[in-house]
């Protein structure tokens, strides 16, 4: 508290002096000024966790001060002063955005009460600052760690749509990170300080899944004893993400498709529409052209949510990418589970890349936190990894699956293996491991680029 810094603004000389060495001998630090100008110098010139303003100042109106400070200082708590007679610009200051109003005389404990909890205010207001920074650094689409060129055109296309309404549809099988991609397309938009809401289509019954979207009034079905509000309507001004779209029934997807298209909807059980600015992400683990060759999924509806596709590739695709992350997430878990882990040893690497990993990169952070937690030795071994690691990666797969795709897209995974055990057979020497591989080192050099076996070589100190 002592080093809270309040200002006071009132024209009167003895009331400024009197409230500014009132809150100095509460502890605080006061500053005053008497005028509307003299205020705009001081708040300038420095942070104020509070301003206590008259609503009459000579040279200006102290309503047009909170706009202000609203605007330009948005951290900071407005208590008004207001005379007997002007209590209904006192309630007009409340509107615009004050905290509370005094009326003159000032009585030492009202102004004190005020001011205990306006800087109660003042420290929530911060408090949820400090919040929403640290969602939005999390979020940052910089925290997806990749470095597989099919990342690279998936984080290239979210910065082309973020800052749009655009609907977007992420594919991908469970645990590849649409979830985290969803709040990264987010926080990157103007709607970063607005709400993020997510539903898993797939966790409720479907009895209950249109309830949970849309509302329900009182009485609409047995249980529901109160009106409740919808995740849409909860997400308005921001964004919903619906995971699992596909397990939606026939019902709710003819009223999503309204939804896609209007903005407008009806809570279970009541005539009276509700509109909603609210941008929708949706998410598939399931192969929704097949789901409507199927009659599974209504074919309207696909193509109205299939405006833009992000295709999320599964971990075994991107091998390059299970070094740099078990290192990203051995750092967090080791710093959250208070132990002193160093790395991998290169038979524990060798393991986890050759892995299939059938739950992604979610069953890759799980592991990893678990080898942190129970390993006693600085560096994770092979010992401290599940047997499923441990299976011939034909067993540990799942099975082998055709999937359409160019010739030149399916060699490129085989192509960097070979290429990477070369390297690592050869000590990471490029004119050895071009020699090896029967090519000249100008190509072996870019096709390490390519696959960003450079970048791989660099963090082992070996460019």
């Amino acid at each position: 508290m002592k080093d809270t810094t309040i200002l006071v603004i009132d024209d009167d000389r003895i009331i400024l002096d009197s409230l500014c060495e009132f809150l100095s001998l509460e502890g605080f630090t006061a500053e005053g000024a008497g005028t509307f100008k003299g205020a705009l110098d001081k708040l300038s010139a420095n942070d104020y966790c509070l301003v206590i303003t008259d609503v009459n100042l000579p040279d200006g109106d102290g309503l047009e001060l909170l706009h202000i400070i609203r605007r330009d200082h948005p951290k900071t708590v407005v208590l008004v002063i207001t005379g007997y007679g002007t209590i209904e610009s006192a309630v007009m200051a409340i509107k615009s955005g004050a905290y509370d109003y005094l009326t003159k005389p000032i009585v030492d404990d009202e102004l004190r009460l005020a001011v205990e909890r306006a800087i109660t205010q003042q420290s929530l207001i911060s408090e949820n600052e400090n919040l929403k920074l640290q969602l939005e650094q999390k979020y940052r689409l910089e925290n997806i760690i990749s470095h597989h060129y099919k990342m690279a055109k998936i984080f290239d296309l979210v910065e082309a749509v973020a800052d749009s309404k655009v609907t977007v549809l992420m594919a991908g099988p469970s645990g590849t990170g649409k979830s985290m991609l969803a709040k990264a397309i987010h926080h990157r938009s103007g709607r970063r300080n607005q709400p993020f809401v997510e539903v898993s289509c797939g966790a409720l019954p479907e009895t209950l899944l249109e309830s949970e979207l849309f509302g329900h009034s009182k009485g609409a079905f047995t249980g529901a004893v109160t009106n409740k509000e919808g995740k849409f309507l909860a997400a308005d001004a921001g964004t919903i993400f619906l995971d699992e779209v596909s397990n939606a029934s026939p019902g709710l997807q003819a009223k999503l498709l309204r939804v896609l298209e209007d903005r407008k909807f009806e809570a279970v059980g009541s005539n009276k529409t509700i509109t909603v600015d609210t941008r929708i992400i949706l998410a598939s683990n399931r192969d929704l052209d097949e789901e409507v060759k199927q009659g599974r999924f209504r074919e309207d509806l696909y193509y109205r949510i299939n405006v833009v596709k992000i295709k999320l590739p599964p971990l075994c695709e991107r091998v390059g990418d299970v070094k740099l992350l078990a290192e990203h997430f051995l750092k967090i878990y080791s710093a959250l589970h208070d132990r002193n882990k160093l790395g991998f040893s290169d038979e524990a690497m060798e393991l986890l890349e050759r892995y299939s990993w059938p739950g992604n990169v979610r069953e890759l952070e799980n592991i990893i936190e678990r080898a942190a937690l129970l390993s006693k030795g600085k560096f994770i071994g092979a010992d401290d990894l599940p047997d499923s690691t441990k299976q011939e990666p034909a067993k540990a797969g799942r099975q082998d699956r055709y999937e359409a795709m160019g010739l030149k897209e399916a060699l490129a995974g085989p192509e960097k293996e070979i290429i990477r055990q070369t390297l690592k057979a050869n000590h990471w020497n490029r004119q050895e491991t071009a020699k090896a591989l029967q090519i000249n080192r100008t190509t072996l050099f870019k096709k390490m680029k390519h696959y960003a076996l450079y970048d791989e070589a660099g963090r082992l100190g070996l460019t």
